[in-house]
């Protein structure tokens, strides 16, 4: 019965992640990069200043900070750990390329959905701020049936990519390393989870501005000690990556390139599971950021994924395919997923290697938890209200308590999945959207301190109408 479902999985999978999507997806970065005068350099020179600083007296919830860490606690995840062991595992190498430009150009996506984001937001009658793909598509192309389509998809994406797959990685790494039982597992991520959650906004940025930078520099440190250590592998590992990017062959370790369509099929799928450009989830953290033009909170947003997959991915891949590669005792061909490839490539670093996982992948997936449990609630109580808000926290635990006994590789097909079809939606938002991104953008480039003093319409609950009509 499991294997029929997996294959019905696998089929769906195939077909949301074909060619049609991948040239959508990669296709919005391009155009978005050409669109908005390559924003990536602005969004390095400027974005990343402006993600440290503060806006007291601006309109919102949280810093530009809270809601930058906000945003990374839910994409840098088991997305840059496990995710680009299975894009390697699956798509071979050269995977590590794709999941690397599709970071790149990603930037121009995630700056424009970001944009819109804020500038489309709203306000609630108890004052917490509201936006995301929805209400761009809601109030920026009055195609609010093309909202609720989103908000239903990154709902339910929420409990794959934001929850389960998170919570089975913990369980999964603390079982083979520390012999913790998964269900074990389970029941501690669920309580810490629900400490949090309940707080709301706040609560879960307070948590994220302390917990993602300390994960962050740690794990890249500890990446770069391990390349250090490689080092008379890097650029080989660097050949291997581009020259497996396009053509199919092997390399040592058992490394095997399948050719261009599968190392673009599944380093693609793992760069939008990674940066998360394009899906429209870390708009709806932005939406919540104090900040005088929707373009400077753009611009900090943007940065998220620079850190995520310009980085973060990358090193993670270099790590791998260089640790495989002069390491014999590792052959990538006999491995039966990402998780495993993962595990063994950083096991063969005494001592260290396995502490860097472990810690890794436990503070970046539980960051990760948090950040789309906020993701999935602004979703819920659009298409429901606040009356959905209690039942979806609960649920949402309830999912990591039975997620360490989930089958990951089914988990990950789901989660693909889920992914693809709430990006559709958010696509459409930034592309017809586009002229309006252009026209922001020239207007607050070069004056980033202007305040866009147009008022935040104020809602009576989640799912539309404004206040006094």
């Amino acid at each position: 019965m499991y294997e029929k479902i997996f294959d019905i999985v696998q089929s769906v999978d195939d077909f949301v992640w074909g060619w049609w999507m991948i040239i959508l997806l990669l296709g919005t970065h391009l155009f978005m990069t050409v669109r908005t005068g390559f924003i990536q350099r602005k969004s390095i020179t400027k974005g990343i200043p402006l993600s440290v600083s503060r806006e007291d007296d601006a309109d919102g919830e949280v810093s530009q900070f809270g809601a930058l860490t906000t945003a990374l606690a839910s994409t840098i995840g088991t997305g840059n750990i496990i995710g680009v062991g299975t894009a390697i595992a699956l798509g071979g190498p050269g995977a590590v390329l794709w999941c690397w430009l599709t970071g790149v150009f990603g930037i121009a996506t995630k700056y424009a959905e970001s944009l819109i984001a804020v500038k489309y937001r709203v306000k609630t009658a108890d004052g917490r701020m509201q936006g995301g793909a929805m209400y761009a598509l809601e109030r920026g192309l009055n195609m609010k049936w093309l909202g609720m389509v989103f908000a239903v998809f990154a709902g339910f994406a929420s409990f794959g990519i934001g929850c389960a797959t998170q919570v089975n990685a913990i369980a999964e790494v603390c079982n083979e390393n520390l012999g913790i039982e998964p269900w074990i597992i389970g029941v501690i991520v669920a309580v810490l989870t629900a400490f949090v959650i309940f707080g709301g906004i706040k609560s879960i940025a307070n948590v994220c501005e302390k917990l993602v930078p300390f994960m962050a520099i740690f794990y890249v440190v500890g990446c770069l000690i391990i390349l250090g250590i490689n080092y008379d592998y890097i650029i080989p590992a660097i050949k291997t990556i581009c020259r497996l990017a396009f053509t199919p062959g092997a390399a040592a370790g058992g490394l095997v390139g399948t050719g261009i369509r599968y190392a673009m099929q599944y380093g693609v799928a793992r760069g939008l599971f990674s940066n998360e450009s394009g899906m429209g989830s870390a708009p709806i953290a932005a939406a919540a950021a104090k900040t005088k033009n929707p373009v400077r909170q753009a611009l900090v947003s943007s940065t998220g994924t620079f850190w995520d997959t310009v980085v973060v991915c990358l090193m993670t891949g270099l790590v791998l395919v260089s640790t495989i590669m002069k390491n014999p005792a590792i052959n990538a061909d006999q491995i039966a997923d990402g998780g495993e490839l993962t595990t063994l490539a950083f096991g063969q670093i005494p001592f260290f290697g396995p502490f860097i996982l472990v810690v890794g992948i436990i503070s970046f997936a539980y960051s990760t938890i948090l950040g789309w449990a906020y993701y999935g609630e602004r979703c819920v109580e659009y298409f429901s209200g606040k009356k959905g808000l209690i039942p979806y926290r609960v649920l949402y635990i309830a999912v990591s308590l039975i997620a360490p006994v989930l089958a990951l590789d089914l988990v990950w097909k789901i989660a693909d999945i889920l992914n693809a079809l709430m990006a559709i939606p958010n696509l459409i938002a930034v592309l017809l959207l586009s002229p309006v991104i252009v026209k922001e953008t020239k207007k607050y480039i070069n004056n980033l301190d202007a305040v866009d003093d147009t008022p935040v319409p104020v809602v009576k609950t989640g799912v539309g109408k404004e206040e006094g009509r």
